[in-house]
């Protein structure tokens, strides 16, 4: 696995495609790893003429943990944000699009596309509406604008995310049945869940870097990166904004502000899809991507 110096760390990535192509660069969401975009995804995506990149955030997987700053405590920082006060965290979100910045300048890529999922797609965000220069095109996936007038997670959601879970090397099994529990209820209704396929990501995942201190330190990024409504609104680069009306984590609500507050954004809504990329769903996510792809190319192939 490839690592670049990027920000001050190393961050782990792989690529799909001829270099020569256009890069589409995929952001991973909270305290999940570059896998998730599937091999299938990626070499599907790479075939319609893209260098497809695709790496862990930092305090994920194969990426820089660190370790040296203590997990926050969330009793204080949500108190802090109550008080109306900016409570000091290891990072922000915009370290982390500072990271894919730097991911890009080591592989020597002046611009990409930008494509982000949860998370990934806040971070992504960012990257459009602070670093223009850098993005041809965005994607924001299941993703959300930190409007806080939104809706939000559904209570047994939380709950299954936030409930303790016994760590991998101590049990197993049970790890994995409290994690398949939150994958199973977030996975929307059009597309039955596939248990094997994300018992073996899980397993994938761990074995390359369980880290639930990390997974902290990412939620309390994204706790503090407050309202970015008036951020996305200085967005030119053509966007696509893709929902899946049965998300449970990040309702529906939260795409359709997404689109709304980026100009002339195109809105996606997936049927039945849940806070999940089930294969079922990639033709139709790689036409979109593609699209809005094409869209922010052209004036520079003109």
């Amino acid at each position: 696995m490839p690592l670049a110096k990027a920000n001050g760390i190393e961050l782990a990535w792989d690529a799909f495609g001829d270099e020569t192509d256009e890069v589409i660069l995929l952001i991973a969401g909270l305290g999940t790893q570059m896998i998730r975009w599937t091999m299938p995804f990626c070499e599907d995506l790479a075939a319609r003429g893209y260098r497809v990149i695709r790496f862990d955030n930092r305090d994920a997987g194969c990426s820089t943990h660190l370790e040296a700053a203590a997990p926050p405590d969330f009793g204080a920082l949500a108190a802090a944000l109550m008080a109306g006060r900016r409570p000091d965290v290891p990072y922000t979100l915009d370290d982390m699009a500072m990271d894919a910045i730097g991911l890009l300048d080591a592989l020597g890529i002046a611009r990409a596309h930008m494509v982000g999922r949860s998370m990934g797609g806040m971070i992504a965000q960012i990257l459009a509406s602070e670093h223009a220069h850098r993005v041809v095109s965005l994607t924001s996936i299941m993703s959300s604008t930190g409007n806080p007038a939104l809706p939000q997670a559904a209570p047994d959601v939380m709950a299954l995310m936030l409930r303790p879970t016994p760590g991998p090397t101590i049990d197993s099994e049970g790890f994995l049945a409290a994690r398949l529990a939150f994958a199973r209820r977030i996975a929307g209704t059009a597309a039955g869940f596939d248990e094997a396929e994300h018992r073996a990501v899980l397993l994938e995942e761990t074995a390359r870097g369980y880290d639930p201190a990390g997974t902290s330190r990412q939620i309390a990024a994204m706790a503090v990166a407050g309202d970015r409504r008036a951020r996305l609104k200085t967005i030119t680069a053509p966007t696509l904004v893709i929902h899946g009306t049965d998300d449970p984590l990040i309702p529906e609500a939260c795409g359709r502000d997404t689109a709304l507050s980026i100009p002339d954004a195109i809105y996606v809504p997936i049927d039945g899809m849940g806070h999940d990329l089930p294969k079922q769903f990639h033709p139709r996510l790689i036409e979109a991507i593609c699209s809005v792809a094409a869209a922010g190319s052209q004036p520079a192939r003109q």
